[in-house]
C-alpha cells in the first residue's frame, strides 16, 4: 500500500505517469465501449446485410430455379421453398419477384401478386443493393439481387432481408456484455498500467509473428507454386498482382505491375474482360497459341477494395481434343446417315444422284458422278480408256461451267480423273488456281472453274470388287477451307459406300435386261395370221428397281379348222428363272396344241410335265421350284362359234358381250400347275360374234396399294364401253388399272370374235362307196369356182379325193368333207377311226402309198386331229394362185 502511495502520487515522476496512464487507460476504456457499442451495432447490420446477400444469392444459384420460374404456377413452386429457406436461414423474409418487381413469394401470402417495397433498378442492370426500407414487415434491412439463366441473363430478381427491431434486439441483448466487459477491462488496465504498456511496446500492429509468417508464406505460394494463373487489379484497372503461371500464360513482361491492362499486350477480347471487372465463369479466350478459361469476380462484392481478381486456366490440350472427337463423331455420323440415304433403290443413276445430293452441302459445294458407258446398260468397263458419261449433279446453285448431265467425256491422261481411273488412287487439288495439270481437259473451261470460285476439288474412284467403274469428284467454291489430306478419308468412305450400291444397281441391271431379253425372245412379237379373232395385246415387264423380271407369258396359236387358241400364264418367283421357265411352259404349250389335245387334257400334260421338271431339279437346292405355275387356255372355233376353256390357278377371263354387258366366265378352277393328281374340268360357251374375250395376268388387277376384289371390280367398270376395238379396250384397261409402280409383270389379251358365214364353209356327207369320190371332186370343183378359186381346182380335188379315199378305204363311216375358205383353204376329211395315217416313201414297184405324198406335196400344212367320234384329216392350202404339182412321168 505505501507503495502503491508512492506511484499514486502526483509529485513524483511515476506518480504523474501513473496518473496519465490511469487517465489514458479512462479514456481508453470509454473509447472502448463506445466503440464496442457501436461496433456491435456495426457488425449487426453488416451481419444482417451479409447474410441477406448470402441467403438471396444462395437461393437464386440453387438448382431448379429457373426451371420454378418458366414453370405456369411460379408462386406454387416457390413460395413452400423460399419459407423453408427463411427459417433454415434465420432471416425475416425471401421474396422472388419478376423483373417488373411483382411478388412470387412472400412470408404474407396476402402479399403475393403485388409490387415489391424497394429499389429494384440497380439489380436489373445487374448489381447487388442492400438497402434499410420501410417495408411490409416494419422497417427492414434486405439485399436485392438479380436472377441469372445459364446464359447470364437476368430473369428475374430476389431479395431477402430481416426487419431492424431483430437487429437491434441482437445489439440490446449484447449491450450488458459490452458494459460489464468495458468495466472489467477498465479494472484490469487500472490494475496492470505497467504491464500494458511494457507489453504495447512489444506488440507490432497487434499481430504475433507467427501469424506474420504464416500470411507471408500464403503469399508466396500464391505468387509461386499454385499451377493456375492469378492476376489482381485495382479498381483503376491496374495490374496489382500476377503469379508465375500468370505472367507464364500471359507472357507479361517484367515490369507489369501498375501498368493498365490495355498495355499488358494482351488479346483484346481478354483484354476487356479483365478491364470491364463483370463476373465470368470459365470463358474461354485466346492468349497468344493459347486457349484459357478464365474466372473472373469483382474484390467489391464484399466490401472489398475495388478491383478484380482473375484466375487463368490453360485447356488447349483439352479443347483440341475435344475438336477432334467432335470431328470424329461427326464424319461417323455423317458415315451413318449415308449409309441410310445412299442405295435406296436398285438404280445406277438414281443411286449415284443420292450420293450426289447427300454429300452437297455437307461435304462440298458441288459434286459430279462419272461413270463408264457399259456400267450404265449392266456391264463392267471395258478398260479401252477414260472415257465416261456425267449421269450425277448436285450443287448449292445451278450455274457452275461444269460438264452438263448426260455429257460423254473423254478425259485427258493429265487430269486426275483419268490417273484415278487407271490406277484406282484418290487425287486431291488442294489449289486449283495453281494450274498443277487438272486445266489440260479443256483450259478455256478451266479458266471459268477458277473465275466462278471453285478452289479445290477431291476425285474418288468408283471401285467395286476390284473395278473401277467410274469417278465421283467434291468441288469447293462457297466453303473457303480447301481440301486436304483428312478429307480423304471421309471421300472414300462416302464413294466406297456409294460404288457398292451403284454396283449392286449395275449387277441387277445386267440381270434384268438379260431377263428382258430372254423373256421377250420368248414371247411372240408379232401375233400369227388368223380370221377367227381380232386380237390385242399388251406386256409390260415389271421396271428395273421394282422386283425381277416375272414369268407372265400369253401366246395366241392358230389351230387346224379356222380355230385359234387363247393362252395366257404366270410363272411364280422372278428374274432369269422364272422367264427362262416361261419359256419352257410356252414351248410345251404349243407342242401339246400341235396335237389338237382339249383343254382340259392340255392342261393335264403340262402339269405332269412341270411336276417332272420340279422333281428332276429337287437335287440342286439352288434352283427354284416352279409348282405355283397358272395358265388358262381357250380354243375359239369360228365356224360354230364355239369357245372351250379350261384353267389352272387362273383368274378367270372376262367376257364383254356386243351390248358392252361384262361378265367374269365362270370357269372351274384347277389347281396351279405342278401340284398334280387333281383334274382339270373344261367350260364350253356359244358366243355372239363380236364378243370379247379378256384374259390378264394378276399384276393388272393386284397391287399393294389394292388388293384384287378392288381391282376386278374396275376391271368390269372399265369394259363396260360398248364401242371399243380391242386395241382401244387395252388401252383404257392400262389407263384404269396400271398402278403408279407396279410390282409385277402385266399380260394382258382382248380378243374380239368372228364368225364364219354358211358362204364361207362347205360340207357333204360321202357315202362309203369308192364312186362317192368322184362326186366329191364334182362338188369341191363347184365351190371352188363359186368363190373364184378356179386356180386351185386341180390341186384341191387332188387332195380331197385322197383323202376320201383313204377314209373309204381305211376308216369306218361315217365320212364327212369340209371345205373352210378363211385365211387358207382348209380341207377336211371326218371318218369314225381313231388310226391316224403315216406319211412314207413308197419304191418303185408299190402300187399304193403316194397318196399322204402328193397331199404334202400340195398342201401347205397337213395333220389329223382327234374327236369323240373319230379323227379328221385336214390340210391347208395358201389362198393365192398355184402352179398344180406334175410329177415328171405324170
Amino acid at each position: 500500500m505505501a507503495r502503491l502511495r508512492s506511484v499514486l502520487s502526483v509529485r513524483s515522476v511515476a506518480g504523474q505517469v501513473f496518473v496519465v496512464q490511469v487517465a489514458v487507460v479512462v479514456l481508453l476504456v470509454a473509447a472502448a465501449v463506445v466503440a464496442l457499442v457501436l461496433q456491435s451495432r456495426n457488425d449487426s447490420d453488416q451481419e444482417a446485410r451479409k447474410r441477406s446477400v448470402a441467403v438471396a444469392e444462395t437461393f437464386a444459384r440453387s438448382p431448379g430455379i429457373e426451371e420454378a420460374l418458366e414453370s405456369p404456377d411460379p408462386s406454387a413452386v416457390l413460395q413452400p421453398l423460399t419459407e423453408q429457406a427463411r427459417r433454415a436461414a434465420g432471416v425475416d423474409f425471401i421474396v422472388v419477384m419478376d423483373r417488373d418487381g411483382t411478388r412470387y413469394t412472400h412470408p404474407l401470402p396476402e402479399r403475393i401478386g403485388k409490387k415489391f417495397v424497394g429499389t429494384i433498378e440497380p439489380s436489373l442492370a445487374g448489381r447487388v443493393l442492400v438497402e434499410t426500407v420501410d417495408g411490409p414487415l416494419g422497417e427492414e434491412v434486405q439485399a436485392v439481387l438479380p436472377i441469372r439463366d445459364d446464359d447470364g441473363r437476368i430473369i428475374a430478381l430476389i431479395s431477402a432481408g430481416l426487419k431492424v427491431e431483430n437487429v437491434t434486439s441482437q445489439l440490446n441483448r449484447h449491450l450488458p456484455v459490452i458494459l460489464g466487459s468495458g468495466a472489467a477491462a477498465l479494472a484490469l488496465a487500472t490494475g496492470g498500467a505497467a504491464l500494458v504498456s511494457r507489453r504495447l511496446r512489444r506488440q507490432t500492429r497487434g499481430l504475433e509473428p507467427a501469424e506474420i509468417t504464416r500470411m507471408y508464406e500464403h503469399h508466396d505460394a500464391v505468387l509461386h507454386a499454385v499451377r493456375e494463373g492469378v492476376v489482381i487489379f485495382d479498381g483503376e484497372g491496374r495490374l496489382v498482382l500476377a503469379n508465375d503461371e500468370a505472367r507464364r500464360l500471359l507472357d507479361l513482361p517484367g515490369n507489369a505491375e501498375g501498368r493498365p491492362v490495355s498495355e499488358l499486350g494482351l488479346d483484346p477480347r481478354l483484354s476487356r474482360l479483365l478491364a470491364s471487372r463483370r463476373a465470368a465463369t470459365d470463358e474461354v479466350h485466346l492468349a497468344g497459341d493459347r486457349l484459357l478459361a478464365v474466372n473472373q469476380r469483382s474484390t467489391a462484392e464484399s466490401d472489398g477494395p475495388p478491383g478484380s481478381v482473375a484466375t487463368l486456366r490453360d485447356t488447349t490440350d483439352l479443347s483440341l481434343l475435344i475438336g477432334r472427337a467432335d470431328l470424329a463423331r461427326g464424319r461417323l455420323r455423317l458415315v451413318y446417315d449415308a449409309s441410310i440415304k445412299i442405295g435406296t433403290t436398285l438404280d445406277v443413276v438414281r443411286t449415284a444422284q443420292e450420293l450426289a445430293d447427300f454429300a452437297v452441302p455437307r461435304f462440298a459445294d458441288f459434286m459430279t458422278v462419272d461413270l463408264a458407258d457399259p456400267v450404265l446398260s449392266g456391264e463392267e468397263p471395258t478398260g479401252k480408256g477414260p472415257d465416261m458419261r456425267r449421269i450425277a449433279f448436285s450443287g448449292v446453285r445451278d450455274d457452275p461451267p461444269l460438264y452438263p448431265l448426260g455429257k460423254l467425256i473423254h478425259f485427258v491422261p493429265q487430269t486426275p480423273q483419268a490417273f484415278g481411273f487407271g490406277t484406282g488412287q484418290t487425287v486431291v487439288e488442294a489449289d486449283m488456281p495453281a494450274f498443277s495439270g487438272w486445266q489440260e481437259q479443256d483450259p478455256p473451261r478451266a479458266r471459268q472453274i477458277v473465275e466462278y470460285g471453285i478452289h479445290s476439288m477431291i476425285t474418288v474412284p468408283l471401285r467395286a470388287r476390284g473395278v473401277v467403274l467410274g469417278m465421283a469428284t467434291f468441288w469447293r467454291a462457297e466453303k473457303p477451307e480447301a481440301f486436304e489430306e483428312d478429307d480423304v478419308s471421309l471421300a472414300e468412305e462416302l464413294v466406297n459406300r456409294a460404288a457398292v450400291s451403284i454396283d449392286n444397281a449395275r449387277r441387277y441391271t445386267r440381270e434384268h435386261t438379260m431377263a428382258v431379253t430372254l423373256q421377250r425372245s420368248l414371247l411372240p412379237r408379232v401375233l400369227p395370221e388368223q380370221g377367227a379373232l381380232d386380237v390385242a395385246f399388251r406386256y409390260l415387264p415389271v421396271q428395273p428397281g421394282m422386283g425381277g423380271v416375272g414369268g407372265d407369258w400369253f401366246d395366241v396359236i392358230p389351230l387346224p379348222g379356222a380355230r385359234v387358241a387363247l393362252v395366257v400364264g404366270d410363272v411364280v418367283g422372278h428374274g432369269l428363272h422364272a422367264a427362262a421357265t416361261m419359256g419352257r411352259l410356252r414351248t410345251a404349250v404349243h407342242n401339246f396344241s400341235s396335237l389338237d389335245l382339249p383343254p382340259d387334257e392340255l392342261l393335264w400334260h403340262l402339269d405332269e410335265l412341270v411336276a417332272r421338271i420340279d422333281q428332276d431339279e429337287a437335287a440342286d437346292g439352288r434352283v427354284a421350284s416352279i409348282t405355283g405355275a397358272t395358265c388358262l387356255y381357250a380354243v375359239y372355233d369360228p365356224v360354230n362359234r364355239r369357245c372351250t376353256m379350261a384353267r389352272a390357278g387362273h383368274l378367270q377371263p372376262a367376257l364383254v358381250l356386243p351390248d358392252a354387258t361384262v361378265e367374269f366366265v365362270d370357269v372351274p378352277s384347277g389347281p396351279p400347275l405342278g401340284l398334280g393328281g387333281l383334274p382339270f374340268e373344261t367350260a364350253e360357251l356359244q358366243l355372239t360374234e363380236g364378243s370379247s374375250l379378256v384374259l390378264y395376268t394378276d399384276g393388272l388387277v393386284e397391287d399393294r396399294d389394292r388388293d384384287i376384289d378392288e381391282g376386278l371390280a374396275l376391271l368390269r367398270r372399265t369394259l363396260a364401253h360398248p364401242g371399243r376395238t380391242p386395241e382401244q379396250t387395252c388401252g383404257a384397261l392400262l389407263d384404269a388399272l396400271l398402278p403408279e409402280n407396279p410390282i409385277d409383270d402385266i399380260a394382258l389379251i382382248v380378243a374380239r370374235t368372228r364368225a364364219l358365214s354358211d358362204e364361207t364353209v362347205a360340207d357333204w356327207d360321202v357315202p362309203f362307196d369308192p364312186s362317192a369320190v368322184a362326186e366329191v371332186r364334182t362338188a369341191v370343183a363347184q365351190k371352188l369356182s363359186l368363190w373364184g378359186l378356179d386356180e386351185m381346182v386341180f390341186t384341191t380335188e387332188l387332195v380331197m379325193s385322197e383323202l376320201v379315199t383313204n377314209a373309204i378305204r381305211y376308216a369306218t363311216g361315217p365320212i364327212r368333207a369340209r371345205l373352210i375358205r378363211d385365211t387358207t383353204l382348209i380341207c377336211e376329211v371326218a371318218d369314225g377311226s381313231s388310226t391316224s395315217p403315216h406319211l412314207r416313201r413308197a419304191a418303185i414297184l408299190d402300187e399304193g402309198g403316194r397318196g399322204l405324198f402328193l397331199v404334202a406335196q400340195f398342201a401347205e400344212r397337213w395333220g389329223t386331229r382327234y374327236t369323240p367320234e373319230g379323227k379328221i384329216i385336214w390340210t391347208e392350202q395358201p389362198l393365192r394362185a398355184t402352179q398344180p404339182y406334175k410329177p415328171a412321168d405324170w
